[in-house]
């Protein structure tokens, strides 16, 4: 397996520029994410790493060495795609084999490969069946099968539970998590479904629009993202998004919102001008002691929890709170946040502005 790392690479297509300068490292063994909205630059950043696309610009290096020119023949990679490009004219066995095979490997060792990887995926009885007749759960595990069997640096996969349904979806990303941990190895996987990332990921790129906005571990970003994009992007429902102009000095431990005062934590620097507070769902409570008013709109009834909608001078705030608190739309009540969880954001820039406490636990996760 393989440390893989990103040296500002850059990828243009034609005057198109679908990737911007990105850096970042996935460490050997890691689970690593790439996430985003379709049309991110996420599926190209992986096909520069596998070399199935050459950068513009910029350096890519598997274990040690410098790949970025190099075919993907020469990276020693595996890619697992979202649509499976299995041989249609071939069992279930010699899908799996034909690797194998194409490398020049005798019959009995792969005869062996192929029944220690069937093994693990569960697929055993299947072997020589028609990859044709298979379910879509299957056919993924052949897929992975033929990836998986030629013991490679690294792991490359594109989607690959796209095509299945939700229920079998979750399923699957449970036993892919399993067969990582049990085979230590390293695996980029691409994804624009953030309960997936969250779930699966050790580490979480979060690209738009062909930027890295955040890199870190799940908790990192869900917990202080970097910009208003992932506070969006991540967490269901997103952060709420409450708008002001006002004045943050130095070191403030407090803003103004109308006649209420919330506490915040500490800025690194002074601010002023337009300015976001950023709060999760979870982290709003209603209280009808506080200054802090907004007018119920909604009530979403999800079984242990409910979502309830309300307006305020600043914008809407949804809260998450327990089913059995009784609202009734229309009525007025108090809002409180969790200090520790705000985060301000430069309306202008959309970028967080951190305090030192958060900033260590970015750096050091």
């Amino acid at each position: 397996m393989a440390q893989i790392r990103i040296e500002n690479v850059r990828k243009d297509f034609g005057s198109f520029n679908a990737v911007k300068s990105s850096s970042f490292t996935i460490e050997d063994g890691e689970f690593f994410m790439l996430l985003g909205p379709s049309g991110c630059g996420k599926t190209t950043t992986l096909r520069m790493m596998a070399g199935l696309e050459l950068p513009t610009s910029g350096e890519i290096y598997i274990d040690g060495q410098e790949v970025g020119q190099k075919p993907a023949s020469q990276r020693d990679i595996a890619f697992v795609f979202q649509m499976f490009a299995l041989y249609p004219h071939m069992n279930v066995r010699k899908n799996i084999s034909y690797p194998l095979y194409s490398q020049g490997m005798a019959k009995a060792d792969v005869t062996r490969k192929v029944s220690e990887v069937a093994e693990i995926l569960g697929i055993t009885e299947i072997l020589d069946r028609p990859v044709g007749g298979l379910s879509g759960g299957d056919r993924q595990r052949v897929a992975l099968g033929r990836a998986i069997v030629r013991d490679p640096k690294a792991f490359f996969m594109d989607e690959p539970l796209g095509a299945l349904d939700a229920e079998f979806r979750e399923h699957m990303s449970a036993e892919l998590r399993a067969l990582h941990d049990r085979m230590g190895a390293t695996t980029v996987y691409v994804t624009h479904d953030q309960l997936e990332a969250m779930q699966m990921g050790d580490k979480i790129v979060v690209m738009n629009h062909g930027v890295v906005e955040q890199f870190g571990i799940p908790q990192q970003i869900y917990d202080w993202p970097a910009t208003k994009f992932v506070a969006e992007f991540i967490g269901s429902p997103p952060m709420n998004f409450l708008e002001f102009n006002g004045t943050v000095g130095k070191g403030a431990e407090t803003i103004e919102l109308g006649d209420a005062s919330f506490a915040i934590p500490r800025q690194l620097d002074g601010v002023s001008g337009a300015l976001t507070l950023g709060v999760r769902p979870e982290h709003a409570h209603l209280n009808d002691a506080s200054a802090y008013r907004g007018e119920v709109v909604a009530a979403e009834y999800l079984g242990t929890t409910q979502i309830v909608t309300l307006r305020t001078e600043h914008g809407r705030v949804k809260a998450r709170i327990p089913s059995h608190v009784k609202v009734r739309e229309g009525e007025r009540t108090g809002l409180d946040f969790d200090a520790r969880t705000l985060t301000l954001f430069d309306a202008t820039s959309g970028r967080a502005l951190r305090s030192d406490a958060n900033q260590e636990v970015l750096n050091h996760g």
